[in-house]
């Protein structure tokens, strides 16, 4: 085992990894920013391609394949890699915007553990931008309480938070250039604050899991074939995008979020 695959276990994350050029970041950066501008009077459409970004953007999709991505992804995992989802973190420069302590795992209704988040800087991570934290080791217990705050400057979903104190002291701060990436353990406590920088903060989360996983309902959702083989058919197994907000993808995204609903929502009063 390498040095880096022996922390990673240790510690619950590793970075930084270059896994795009810098003109490669600035033009994957630049797509994005075309298609916010494209579909700036459509916000849902918008909000849709950011949160499903793998399903409805094909340049995210090639980034989610590609080998400087996937093969430190495969010695954590192993060779047969889907993709749950993908979905980009925009921080506004001179904003309120942040992401409190928590848990990737906690509302996911999967089965186990055999995941791993890449997140890919599309521009800078640094203190000041509102970078993430990670606490080491504190992916080696289970996934502890969390509480809902619905916080509307809070990027999560449910701005749901860490019920317990996590001392920031003990915390990394995850400093990425662009085109760098970390990678961390979905039950690893995490959190970043407020943008304070005069650039957007951009970051690319890629969510990578073993066939082996399975929902927790009995209904599937639907996953992308990445690297390997899939002999458990726990997904519904979907190709890359046929365009840019293509409409048939766009439907088959809101069936999916629509099943994911019973677990991403479970317990919150409607």
């Amino acid at each position: 085992m390498n040095d880096w695959l022996r922390n990673y276990e240790s510690n619950g994350y590793h970075f930084p990894l270059p896994v795009l050029t810098e003109a490669q970041a600035v033009r994957y950066r630049a797509e994005l920013e075309s298609m916010e501008a494209c579909y700036q009077d459509k916000p849902e459409l918008r909000k849709l391609a950011i949160g499903q970004s793998n399903s409805l953007i094909p340049f995210v999709d090639e980034i989610c394949r590609s080998d400087a991505v996937l093969n430190p992804v495969k010695e954590i995992l192993g060779p047969n890699i889907l993709v749950w989802n993908s979905s980009f973190f925009i921080k506004e420069p001179h904003t309120t915007d942040f992401i409190s302590w928590h848990q990737d795992l906690t509302y996911w209704g999967l089965t186990d553990s055999h995941e791993v988040t890449a997140w890919i800087a599309l521009s800078e991570a640094s203190i000041q931008s509102g970078c993430m934290k990670f606490v080491p080791g504190s992916h080696l217990g289970d996934i502890v309480e969390h509480k809902d705050t619905f916080e509307s400057n809070n990027l999560l979903s449910r701005g749901q938070e860490l019920a317990v104190e996590v001392d920031e002291d003990e915390a990394i701060a995850v400093i990425l250039k662009p085109g760098e990436m970390s990678l961390h353990h979905g039950k690893v406590f995490h959190g970043s604050h407020c943008n304070q920088s005069d650039d957007r903060r951009i970051g690319l989360a890629i969510r990578y899991i073993t066939p082996d996983m399975k929902q927790t309902i009995d209904s599937k959702t639907d996953a992308t074939l990445v690297a390997g083989v899939d002999e458990y058919n726990n997904f519904n197994l979907q190709g890359t995008p046929r365009g840019l907000l293509n409409a048939d993808d766009i439907e088959a995204v809101k069936r999916n979020i629509a099943i994911k609903e019973e677990f991403l929502m479970a317990g919150v009063r409607r």
